[in-house]
């Protein structure tokens, strides 16, 4: 049994990956090309084009993986390449690409460059840039951009004035979006629209401020814009949050005397508000509304539903109306897929959790680590452990296991005394370069001395803190009994001297342990009494 288990010691993974993201600190505050590796005039990469467009810079530049090799070859071009100058386009090219991996640092001096070229820029590069400071959580260099927008040459408009606003409800600055918005003729000379004022509806209802909101929809005709059915969804969607219902279904009835259409989001908003109040059959009339007005469902329609049922503890009519999610080509979000499987097993049907699984693969939604996990963990769980192997193994033919995943398997093996098994799995998982964790170490821990091994259990333990990993003082206390049990002072002297060095603690019931294996006998148990009593 001992000879089926080899735990080795870490391998790292040295293969290159050939799609590797160096560390955007790499990119420097002051000007970009003072900072680059340092390179002659050959190319940052091979074959380098002998004609030029900016075109197919923008290309070269929109499809490389490395930020610094990007900056190179935006650099090389403009300086080296014969008769080359850099554009509005390749500046957007190479700006898009910084921000929407959040490298900002280099972006000013690249604007600089920009104003300074005099090239005829246009907006689009500042709606991205605003857009990616929103999505980074930067409203204050979202805000700057805007206001800078006029130095380049170009008019601000109604485009760039939303796509700010929508940064600034990303950030919940509420108070400054009504600012932007009171000051948008006087100060901006921008023209607010339709989209304009919805943003502003989002911002106050998010603020709780749905008075306020409502106040604006009425007066939205007075400014000459017609509220549109996103415009009644938001402020539903401000009731719902506030749980008023009531409110929330006058505003729905309200959008219908009006001649508007209600969409997937406008039903789904009223289902979800029924849905958190445990409403779950007036949500479901919803839906049978919503169909019957021939109005479809999208992913989300089905999400709130499913989690609902979830809920509900209706394990079946979850997994159905999972199948209809599939069938109308929508991929289940993976919290969603393990929520579901997680009432399955609950409910005892492990069997339908694995045709679930099943189905996912069938529609090719291939289940990730978490679903995979999920499910092995009450494979193991019920006993099933085999059943368990096999589905990690399928899984395994298309997907690089986790570590997660690795120690449900591994816990199941162990629980079930399988640690030849749990061995192999082990094998596997190192040479793959999964590293394992202290769970990992400590069922192993548990495994060994649940059939008696304590001192391999003290060996993967010597392992484990040579590894960094510490274990918890429940796997700690499990070892602690075991060596006792075993009666062997060498391995008590050894755990006990393990664990000193490491400052580990022994819970209550171990030190009774303790105590009463070296009180209660007569042998000379000296040299591990000390360790006993100079224990920290």
């Amino acid at each position: 049994m001992l000879g089926c288990l080899k735990i080795h010691p870490f391998r790292r993974n040295t293969t290159a990956n050939p799609i590797y993201f160096q560390s955007i600190t790499t990119i420097h505050t002051t000007d970009h090309r003072d900072h680059l590796e340092s390179y002659t005039v050959t190319p940052p990469i091979k074959p380098w084009p002998q004609k030029l467009t900016h075109k197919r810079l923008c290309s070269i530049i929109t499809h490389q993986q490395n930020l610094d090799l990007a900056l190179q070859i935006f650099d090389y071009a403009g300086k080296h390449h014969p008769n080359f100058h850099h554009n509005y386009d390749t500046y957007h090219s190479i700006i898009h690409k910084l921000s929407r991996w959040r490298a900002f640092e280099p972006v000013t001096p690249l604007l600089n460059e920009l104003r300074s070229s005099r090239s005829k820029c246009g907006e689009n590069l500042f709606i991205t840039l605003i857009r990616n400071y929103g999505i980074a959580s930067k409203p204050k260099e979202a805000i700057k951009t805007f206001l800078h927008i006029n130095d380049f040459g170009v008019k601000r408009s109604v485009r760039s004035f939303n796509t700010l606003l929508n940064a600034l409800v990303q950030n919940k600055k509420y108070d400054s979006v009504y600012f932007m918005f009171k000051n948008s003729q006087k100060r901006f000379d921008i023209m607010p629209n339709v989209f304009t004022c919805n943003i502003l509806l989002k911002a106050l209802c998010k603020k709780n401020d749905i008075e306020g909101a409502v106040n604006v929809l009425d007066e939205m005709p007075g400014m000459g814009m017609v509220p549109n059915v996103v415009s009644y969804t938001t402020i539903m969607s401000g009731y719902v949050d506030r749980g008023d219902m009531e409110n929330a279904k006058k505003v729905f009835n309200e959008l219908l005397d009006r001649g508007w259409l209600p969409d997937a989001t406008t039903y789904t908003v009223l289902m979800d508000g029924f849905c958190k109040q445990g409403k779950f059959v007036e949500a479901t009339k919803v839906m049978d509304e919503m169909e019957e007005n021939g109005v479809y469902p999208n992913d989300v329609t089905y999400s709130v539903m499913i989690e609902a049922l979830c809920k509900e503890k209706k394990s079946g009519e979850a997994v159905n109306m999972v199948s209809d999610m599939l069938d109308e080509k929508y991929v289940p979000s993976s919290a969603l897929c393990c929520r579901v499987i997680d009432v399955l097993c609950r409910d005892g049907k492990v069997e339908e959790a694995c045709e679930l699984w099943k189905l996912l693969l069938l529609k090719n939604c291939t289940p990730d680590n978490a679903i995979t996990s999920t499910l092995v963990h009450w494979l193991c769980k019920e006993g099933k452990v085999l059943e368990a192997r096999r589905l990690f193994d399928e899984f395994e033919r298309g997907s690089i296991p986790s570590v997660l995943t690795y120690n449900m398997l591994i816990e199941g093996m162990c629980e079930k005394g399988e640690l030849c098994e749990a061995g192999r799995l082990w094998d596997d998982m190192v040479e793959r370069g999964c590293l394992p964790n202290s769970f990992t170490y400590s069922v192993l821990i548990k495994g060994f001395c649940k059939v008696g091994y304590a001192k391999d259990g003290v060996r993967v333990l010597e392992e484990m803190l040579g590894r960094n990993c510490e274990p918890d003082e429940s796997t700690y206390g499990v070892l602690v009994k075991a060596v006792c049990e075993t009666g062997c002072e060498a391995d008590i002297s050894n755990v006990l001297s393990v664990g000193g060095s490491s400052n580990l603690k022994i819970k209550s019931d171990s030190w009774s342990v303790l105590l009463g294996k070296f009180v209660g006998n007569g042998c000379d148990s000296s040299v591990v009494l000390d360790r006993v009593l100079s224990f920290k």
